[in-house]
C-alpha cells in the first residue's frame, strides 16, 4: 500500500452544544484537505460532550432531582446514529476525501454510549465501535457495548480499528483486535497524561500497528465560568496529549498540548511485515497450545420477539 497522512484532529466539545462543536469540526475542512490527510482521528465524546467534574446529582443509594434534571441536559446534548451530524460528517469526508473515526455520545432508547464512529468518504457511516467498560462513574451515565460492535474497517490508509480511552488498557480486548488485523489503531480519549502517551507507544509496540490517538481540549473551569470540585481554577480541563505512534513506538508526531490544532504524519502499512518480524502477537509469538481467547461478538438484545 503507498504511502499515506493520517492525522489527530485535538478540539473539544463547545459548552454551547453539539451544533456548535459540528460547526467547529466542519470548520477544519480546508486543513484536513490542504493536509492531503487520508484518515482524521477525532477525539473521545467530541460531538456529546465529556462532563468532567460533573456528579449528576448522584450519592450512594440515592440520587437527587438535580441530577435527573443534569442527565436530561445532557442526554439532548447527545446525538443519533444515525442522524443529522453523521450526514454531515458524511459529506465533509467525501470533499476531504478522508475518513473519519469520531468519539460520540449516541442516544439509544433512553441509555446513552460513548461510541467510535466510522465514517468513510461516498461511503458515510460504515460502522460503530460502543465503549465496552466506562470508567469508573462514567457508569452512571454510558451504558456497556457488547461484541457486536468490534468493527475493523478496509479504509484508504489500511484497516482500522478503535478503542475508547480506558478500555484501550483492557489486554483481552487488545488481543481480539489483533486478532482481526488491525493495521491503524484509532484512540480517542480525553486523557491528557503522560502516562496515556506511553501507553499508546506501548500498545502501537505490542501490537506492530500505527496508533494514532487524538484528545480534546477543553479550558479551565475559570473560563468556562463553572466550578469543579478539588480542581484549580486556573487548570485546564483537558490540555490534550494527542499523537501518532509508529509500530515500533517511536513517536511519529506530537504530543500537541494546550492547543488546538491538526496532527499529521506520513506512514505506510507496508511497514508492518518488517515490524511484525521479531514479534507478531497473534502469530508466531503467540501461543495457542497454552493461551486461546474466545470472543462472543453476537448482539446482546435485552427483549427478543419470537413469531411473526
Amino acid at each position: 500500500m503507498p504511502a499515506s497522512i493520517v492525522a489527530a484532529l485535538q478540539i473539544g466539545s463547545s459548552p454551547s452544544g453539539k451544533a456548535d462543536t459540528l460547526q467547529n469540526i466542519l470548520s477544519w475542512e480546508e486543513k484536513i484537505t490542504a493536509s492531503g490527510a487520508s484518515l482524521v482521528v477525532m477525539p473521545e465524546a467530541l460531538l456529546g460532550g465529556y462532563p468532567k467534574g460533573e456528579i449528576f446529582g448522584t450519592r450512594l443509594g440515592y440520587r437527587l432531582p438535580e441530577g435527573r434534571e443534569a442527565f436530561a441536559r445532557y442526554f439532548h446534548n447527545a446525538i443519533d446514529v444515525p442522524g443529522a451530524e453523521t450526514d454531515a460528517l458524511a459529506e465533509m469526508a467525501t470533499r476531504t476525501g478522508a475518513s473519519i473515526v469520531i468519539g460520540v455520545i449516541e442516544r439509544s432508547g433512553s441509555t446513552l454510549y460513548c461510541s467510535s464512529l466510522f465514517i468513510e468518504p461516498e461511503r458515510g457511516l460504515v460502522a460503530k465501535h460502543r465503549k465496552l467498560m466506562p470508567t469508573a462513574t462514567e457508569r452512571l451515565i454510558w451504558g456497556q457495548g457488547d461484541g457486536s460492535t468490534l468493527p475493523v474497517v478496509s479504509a484508504r490508509a489500511g484497516r482500522l480499528g478503535s478503542a475508547i480511552c480506558w478500555e484501550n488498557h483492557m489486554p483481552l480486548l487488545r488481543m481480539a483486535m489483533y486478532g482481526k488485523g488491525v493495521e491503524i489503531w484509532c484512540a480517542p480519549t480525553v486523557d491528557e497524561r503522560e502516562i496515556w502517551q506511553c501507553s499508546m507507544r506501548h500498545i502501537a509496540h505490542e501490537g506492530r500497528m500505527f496508533v494514532v490517538s487524538a484528545c480534546q481540549v477543553q479550558p479551565s473551569p475559570k473560563a468556562l465560568g463553572i466550578e469543579v470540585e478539588s480542581w484549580p481554577e486556573d487548570r485546564p480541563l483537558i490540555n490534550g496529549g494527542s499523537v501518532i505512534v509508529s509500530p515500533l513506538g517511536d513517536i511519529l508526531a506530537g504530543p500537541l498540548t494546550g492547543e488546538t490544532g491538526l496532527l499529521t504524519a506520513e506512514i505506510n502499512t507496508d511497514d508492518l511485515v518488517g515490524a511484525r518480524y521479531d514479534f507478531d502477537p497473534v502469530g508466531h509469538y503467540a501461543r495457542p497450545d497454552v493461551f486461546t481467547l474466545h470472543v462472543d461478538t453476537r448482539a446482546k438484545d435485552t427483549v427478543k420477539f419470537l413469531g411473526e
